[in-house]
């Protein structure tokens, strides 16, 4: 998640003055987004060694922590908000991880490359693999583990007794709501326990 559009999209969902745990929070842009702009608190999780350099040098608060190892350090409803901005497909156990950011956030957001995009789908049907600005990576250099569209997240959620509270897509920053899964390139799921 690079553009700037595409960042306020997502500050946009936090409400101003929120505890917020960004897992997965790269070089921390979002996270000293929401201090700035929206009066946010938190962390911010993230595993890379040159990510949590940048997290400092930002101000962020950072914590150095694998999150296929789950997150017992924070007990139960600790945030306001539980950010995994392009993070869930990255994870061996994403399952596990969902459940853990509905445990210890009020609210979750989660948001992802959706494979269902119509571009991606015409990649496949030609027969290769897609790279798109969302999906950047030639098959075999990727750090996705998985990919996953839109209407996977929504079945996710439910299967794991999720609320969703709202679900749509992004494209260029701009919303979908009207057939999300084939126009948009980011899924975006808004959900609680």
């Amino acid at each position: 998640m690079t553009d700037r559009s595409t960042l306020e999209a997502m500050a946009s969902l936090v409400p101003p003055g929120s505890r917020v745990l960004d897992l997965g929070c790269g070089d921390g842009a979002l996270l000293a987004h929401l201090q700035a702009t929206r009066g946010c608190a938190g962390y911010g999780i993230e595993l890379a060694d040159a990510n949590v350099l940048a997290c400092v040098q930002r101000g962020v608060n950072v914590i150095q922590l694998n999150l296929d190892e789950g997150l017992s350090i924070f007990g139960d409803q600790s945030f306001d908000v539980v950010l995994q901005i392009d993070t869930l497909q990255h994870l061996r156990n994403a399952e596990t991880v969902l459940r853990e950011t509905a445990r210890v956030g009020r609210t979750g957001i989660v948001a992802f490359p959706n494979f269902a995009h119509w571009p991606n789908r015409l990649s496949v049907l030609g027969g290769r693999m897609p790279v798109t600005r969302r999906l950047p990576y030639q098959w075999y250099d990727t750090p996705n583990i998985r990919v996953g569209t839109y209407a996977d997240l929504r079945v996710l959620a439910r299967r794991n007794g999720l609320q969703i509270l709202d679900s749509f897509g992004l494209h260029n920053g701009r919303l979908i709501r009207w057939l999300p899964n084939l126009r948009a390139s980011t899924a975006v799921l808004k959900f609680s326990r």
